[in-house]
């Protein structure tokens, strides 16, 4: 099938490159030369196991190809899908201004039927707007019998494994009520399932509100355990073992109760703002999410408050190590980072911040930019020179069993303050290491 794929972000070209690895013949178009021009040189401008192999694999084949010409990138698939960004606007609302233009430009130059499929994260209604700016731009070309469908297929891809989601999905959400476009769309995801059929048909609307109420409830899991996380603290209990055992009721699963720093990245924190946005809008006041996002914004202090209470409100002549700066591991997004909060807020106070993270240094040069006693270590080694303590903010696989002698050896004094609970309290004691978690007790050392 000839597709097109609107946008080469994490949700563009990892759509992209997975059809054409199916063997559809896929354009992927976008407005910024720069990023076309890298992916055309087989040069992937994101961080995401995987995907630089599949693309240069299905470049080389001709099943995938680039291209900021739009008329070329309308003309070539019956099905079009707007993978662009939709960026929390100042009031919270998603902005859905390259969402408009790329269905605006699709009319623009249509000349026979399509199937324009809403990628991107989009609020409940978006799907009208979508048909309205393209018949628009039939109507101001004098065109008016064009025949095109509007579907709404949100991505359910994380950061770090969107490869892995996209070619094994555990649900295709197709929200269409025309037969044309969910006959094409289940022949363009038939491969993606042949051992189950994992797609769901349902109206627009649905499916626009799936993917919000689907991060709305993981980014609520988050900020739950990260409250009783703080409570934990405050009562003598260990956040580590109530996960477990209220991991162990298969009602409520193991997944996303890890109490840490916070969420951050592209999603959570602009869905949430996004739906809160628009409880306001129909009279409906998100009192829930509303504490969930305040939650989480308390979170990415924590840290810091530890350090605080170790050190005083001045860390002036203090310097901390720190272990991660993406907001996740396997990526090198920075957006809403924990890391971002904590870093600056250690500088305000007058400390120093030696940090590394495996992929995310280029993305912290550019965030960082011009920050005073901010120095980006070469490895992790490198960061722990000299450093009042180690604070460990992001789950990388390389920080979950080092060195503990070295790095005592190589602090001033031996602590850490450990933001994603990776270590274990008795081993630190047994190290001779001062150990500070996220809801676990402070062991006295021997």
């Amino acid at each position: 099938m000839k597709v097109t794929v609107v946008g080469t972000g994490y949700v563009g070209l990892v759509t992209g490159a997975c059809l054409s690895e199916m063997g559809n013949h896929v354009v992927c178009l976008d407005i910024d030369e720069r990023k076309i021009g890298m992916l055309q040189r087989g040069e992937i401008p994101i961080h995401e196991p995987g995907l630089e192999a599949i693309v240069k694999r299905n470049a080389a084949a001709g099943r995938l190809q680039f291209t900021t010409d739009v008329a070329a990138g309308v003309a070539h698939g019956t099905v079009q899908f707007i993978g662009v960004g939709t960026p929390p606007d100042e009031d919270g609302s998603a902005d859905l201004q390259y969402v408009l233009a790329a269905a605006t430009n699709i009319g623009r130059h249509m000349t026979d039927y399509k199937v324009i499929v809403d990628k991107s994260t989009v609020p409940v209604g978006t799907a009208d707007k979508v048909r309205a700016a393209v018949r628009a731009a039939l109507v101001a070309r004098g065109i008016g019998e064009t025949q095109f469908a509007v579907v709404s297929n949100p991505e359910f891809l994380k950061e770090g494994a969107a490869v892995d989601d996209c070619m094994r999905p555990d649900r295709i959400i197709v929200g269409a009520d025309d037969e044309r476009a969910i006959l094409l769309m289940r022949s363009l995801y038939t491969p993606f399932m042949r051992n189950h059929d994992r797609l769901q048909v349902m109206d627009v609307r649905s499916a626009e509100f799936t993917k919000y109420a689907a991060n709305a409830m993981l980014a609520t899991r988050i900020s739950f355990m990260n409250e009783l996380a703080l409570l934990a603290e405050r009562v003598g209990a260990d956040i580590e073992m109530v996960r477990k055992g209220m991991g162990s009721d298969p009602r409520i699963g193991t997944h996303f109760l890890y109490a840490g720093t916070g969420y951050g990245g592209s999603c959570f924190p602009k869905d949430v703002k996004a739906l809160i946005h628009t409880g306001r809008e129909n009279g409906m006041p998100m009192g829930l999410l509303q504490a969930v996002e305040g939650a989480n914004e308390r979170q990415k202090h924590v840290l810091v408050d530890k350090i605080v209470a170790r050190f005083g409100e001045d860390l002036a002549g203090r310097t901390f190590a720190l272990w991660g700066l993406a907001f996740k591991p396997n990526t090198d997004d920075m957006r809403e980072a924990p890391s971002r909060v904590i870093v600056d807020e250690l500088l305000r106070r007058g400390a120093a911040v030696r940090a590394y993270d495996p992929v995310a240094m280029d993305e912290a040069a550019r965030v960082f930019e011009g920050r005073a006693r901010l120095h980006l270590a070469a490895s992790p080694a490198d960061a722990l020179a000299a450093a009042d303590a180690l604070v460990v903010v992001t789950e990388w696989k390389e920080f979950r069993n080092p060195d503990f002698d070295a790095i005592k050896a190589a602090l001033r004094q031996p602590l850490i303050f450990d933001g994603r609970n990776i270590y274990e309290p008795a081993l630190m004691r047994e190290y001779g290491i001062e150990y500070h978690a996220i809801g676990r007790p402070v062991l006295p050392l021997h």
